[in-house]
């Protein structure tokens, strides 16, 4: 028992020297206990935050290296969002709106997923929407020029990596916050991601 607590009490101490040292990975988020419940850090709540941008009111604005998605409001606001953003190369930039929406959305791989990911090949055929799924509860579905650009702003099941740049390139919130705003977000509002 105490070979146990010897042990715990290193890798713990080993845990602290990695992370100042700058070697350990960075987690804005975190599972806790069970059930699915998670830490996630202040800053990436949502929140209603000044806005000084030119964007129009009814307008998203997803800025990847802050990792907050903005949903502009008329009286020099904005609702923020903590996101987790695509790998580096795996991001969408520009103009684009929201084309389509859906509720417990299924998701298929794109070819070029499955080509960085071999083992999503798996999924190939689909996955149905539900819990499960990595589209989580909820997608807003971004168009340029009326075609699907494949990317999606949508929920997640892995919560814990809101802050993060881990995705395939599609915008992740927290399952709530994408109910949120998929609930005052209609098909057509226009979309900056810069």
């Amino acid at each position: 028992m105490n070979d146990v607590k010897i042990a715990r009490r290193g890798l713990l101490m080993s845990g602290l020297a990695l992370m100042a040292t700058g070697c350990a990975p960075i987690s804005f988020a975190y599972p806790v206990g069970g059930g699915g419940s998670y830490y996630l850090e202040p800053r990436l709540r949502r929140q209603r935050v000044a806005y000084t941008g030119g964007e129009a009111p009814g307008s998203l604005v997803i800025n990847t290296d802050e990792r907050y998605l903005y949903a502009v409001e008329g009286d020099g606001s904005a609702m923020r969002y903590g996101i987790a953003v695509g790998q580096e190369g795996l991001t969408l930039k520009g103009r684009a709106e929201v084309g389509r929406k859906q509720e417990w959305p299924s998701w298929t791989p794109t070819a070029s997923m499955i080509q960085r990911k071999p083992r999503l090949a798996q999924y190939a055929g689909g996955v149905p929407g539900g819990p499960e799924n990595p589209l989580g509860s909820r997608a807003l579905y971004l168009y340029q020029n009326g075609k699907d650009t494949l990317f999606r702003v949508h929920g997640t099941n892995e919560p814990w990596l809101i802050g993060q740049a881990v995705s395939n390139g599609c915008i992740r919130l927290t399952n709530e916050d994408v109910e949120y705003l998929y609930d005052a977000t209609p098909v057509g509002t226009p979309v900056l991601i810069i």
